[in-house]
């Protein structure tokens, strides 16, 4: 699946996407290309199960 996170814009961003994102699974692969703002995440998850722990974290993320 996919996310577009419009404020993730740089390390640090993505260091607290993927920690968010690894709360909800702990075994979720996460890949993030900063300048596109887009984030890959492979799991068995469904995509609105990471949307509350990214809010929490302060981002913004819309499936694509």
């Amino acid at each position: 699946m996919q996310f577009h996170i419009e404020n993730m814009t740089c390390g640090g961003c993505v260091r607290g996407v993927t920690k968010a994102i690894r709360s909800v699974d702990p075994s979720a692969e996460v890949a993030a290309d900063i300048p596109t703002h887009k984030v890959d995440v492979t799991s068995a998850r469904p995509a609105e199960a990471f949307l509350p722990a990214l809010a929490g974290a302060g981002f913004e993320a819309v499936p694509v």
